[in-house]
């Protein structure tokens, strides 16, 4: 049985790498043991198969030094919180049994984004049942934080990545059926957000950054609020 400190939970191969994978990096060089769990295959990319996602996948997983990295098998496109996959995720989580779990921003431009938000928080809650009809001691998170690739959501906090960003910018850049792809597989007429994540994956990592003072950074929020020990040491200067 693998046992995690933090894994990050998203709707598709390559969302995690490009929303929070600056800290996933972090997180494993401070000695925790990180996951990611990627709820479809992808299978209804434009570019791209499943089978060269999953490869491209395992790629950057050995690159961000995750322990494991597993998919749910949700149906590309259709994700939905129903019941049978918040039970299978709630298998999971009891197996996996994360102190800290990363779910997208429940706000998305991508339908399966926002209900991945949605399916990952009610499987995390129903892992902690004791009567719930699924393998495992009973189980749940202690935290749950949301991130994004994308303006708009107002962090809680930011994490300093700057020593991670090139690193985390290989992994994104293992998926070279995304953002690497043929001349002749970027000629279509339906508009694909992944055509300017390459570019602007640095400026919004650089706007992120700016906000604490360093020079990348990846934002995350929590509803519930920050608790301060030590106010005499603050990190972030004020003027």
């Amino acid at each position: 049985m693998t046992t995690l400190d933090l894994l990050a939970i998203a709707a598709h191969p390559d969302d995690v790498e490009l929303t929070c994978g600056g800290t996933l990096l972090r997180a494993a060089g401070q000695g925790y043991k990180t996951g990611i769990l990627d709820l479809t295959a992808g299978e209804m990319g434009t570019r791209g198969t499943p089978e060269i996602r999953a490869k491209e996948a395992a790629l950057a997983a050995k690159i961000l030094k995750v322990s494991w990295r597993g998919t749910l098998g949700v149906p590309d496109s259709d994700v939905q919180p129903s019941r049978q996959y918040k039970l299978a995720l709630a298998r999971i989580i009891r197996e996996l049994r994360p102190r800290t779990v990363i779910l997208p921003y429940w706000e998305a431009r991508h339908p399966d984004h926002y209900h991945a938000s949605a399916l990952g928080y009610e499987g995390c809650f129903l892992a902690g049942l004791k009567a719930l009809p699924v393998k495992g001691e009973p189980y749940r998170p202690f935290k749950i934080l949301y991130c994004t690739s994308f303006e708009g959501m107002a962090p809680s906090f930011v994490v300093d990545i700057t020593k991670q960003y090139e690193t985390r910018r290989r992994a994104i850049l293992a998926y070279r059926s995304q953002f690497r792809p043929a001349k002749s597989e970027r000629k279509q007429r339906v508009y694909l957000a992944i055509d300017e994540l390459d570019s602007r994956m640095d400026l919004l990592a650089r706007r992120n950054g700016d906000l604490i003072g360093v020079k990348y950074g990846e934002p995350f929020l929590q509803k519930e609020l920050l608790q301060i020990d030590d106010v005499v040491n603050l990190p972030v200067r004020s003027i």
